[in-house]
């Protein structure tokens, strides 16, 4: 007897929390640790910006208070976002049978329907944060004020023109990013350069085998294209180099983990997963999936940070 497809109960409250870590936390620059995450932002947090002059002076039998000390602050304020679907169960059911009836090769979605549906939102929200958090633009619906927008604005952060990526200029362009971190960073053990997918494919590529790029005919450990096996840790003159898909093509930017921001609410009362079965209500077989989360991105110390973008 075929499984049939039904949600007798309302699914919310305790494991909440955990369906919007799983949903805000599974993209790729959240999930790897390649910025820092900020949990629990109620409201907002205030992060004080220190900056000194010369400190060091010539000894005194006094004590001189010669130095300037200017404390600033950025603010990081999560904005709230939520999620509302209304998806009819008929459309889902041959998925999700195949599933739970242990018919298909995956093992990745769970048995019950409720959580499934959840899964499948929470897929497509990380894919949105991913994005957002890079290229998002507060204007937008949906979306808050990217890196690339927030470092724009910035004066103090480095700027470097670069041009379109290909796989025999890549090494070239990434060399005026290395070029243009600052040399109390450079060296840091968190640095990263941080590429979009266009510039990741085409290092790897490079690296493959070009010898106009010093690299020799048969690429690193002379194994031609076969030398990456998508587990590869890849860096750059001892920079780690990290992927970030939210990034557009042609942009990078250069930056420790840890001057780098994400903040959100996540286990805060503010956060909510429903899944409504509107059978009992209506008599439909729609379900309602229901998601309100906080999340935002803030850098701390611009003139650490490598901006490259293309002219």
């Amino acid at each position: 007897m075929a499984t049939t497809t039904s949600i007798t109960t309302t699914y919310a409250g305790e494991f909440a929390g955990k369906y919007i870590s799983a949903a805000l936390l599974s993209g790729k620059t959240l999930a790897e640790g390649n910025i820092s995450i900020v949990p629990n932002v109620k409201f907002k947090q205030v992060m004080k910006k220190v900056a000194t002059d010369a400190i060091v002076k010539d000894a005194t039998c006094d004590f001189t208070d010669t130095s300037t000390l200017t404390l600033t602050e950025r603010i990081l304020q999560p904005e709230e976002f939520q999620v509302n679907l209304e998806l009819c169960k008929k459309d889902f059911r041959s998925d999700w049978e195949a599933v739970s009836m242990g018919y298909s090769a995956f093992d990745n979605l769970p048995p019950k329907f409720s959580d499934f549906l959840i899964a499948h939102v929470a897929d497509k929200v990380a894919q949105k944060m991913e994005q957002n958090i890079w290229t998002g633009t507060n204007a937008t619906a949906g979306e808050f004020d990217g890196f690339i927008t927030t470092l724009g604005a910035d004066g103090d952060v480095n700027d470097v023109v670069g041009t379109a990526s290909t796989s025999a200029n890549v090494i070239e362009e990434l060399g005026k990013i290395a070029d243009a971190i600052p040399t109390a960073v450079y060296g840091a053990e968190d640095l990263n350069i941080y590429l979009p997918s266009n510039m990741y494919r085409n290092y790897i590529r490079a690296l493959g085998g070009f010898g106009a790029a010093g690299l020799g005919a048969a690429g690193t450990n002379a194994q031609g294209t076969q030398w990456y096996n998508n587990g590869n840790a890849l860096s750059f003159d001892g920079i780690k180099v990290v992927n970030a898909p939210g990034l557009s093509d042609n942009d990078a930017v250069a930056a420790q983990a840890s001057n780098l921001f994400f903040g959100t609410g996540l286990m805060s009362d503010q956060n909510e997963v429903k899944v409504i079965d509107m059978a009992d209500l209506d008599g439909s077989q729609n379900v309602r999936v229901v998601m309100r989360f906080t999340a935002g991105i803030q850098h701390a110390i611009g003139g650490d940070i490598v901006l490259y973008a293309t002219a």
